[in-house]
């Protein structure tokens, strides 16, 4: 299994292959 750690918006979220992932959209 394949595992990604993402880190966006000062949150780490752990997604494994497959998974639908949502982030915040922060404003730039």
């Amino acid at each position: 299994m394949t595992y990604a750690i993402v880190e966006t918006g000062g949150k780490q979220y752990r997604v494994k292959e497959g998974d639908l992932l949502y982030v915040e959209k922060i404003p730039a």
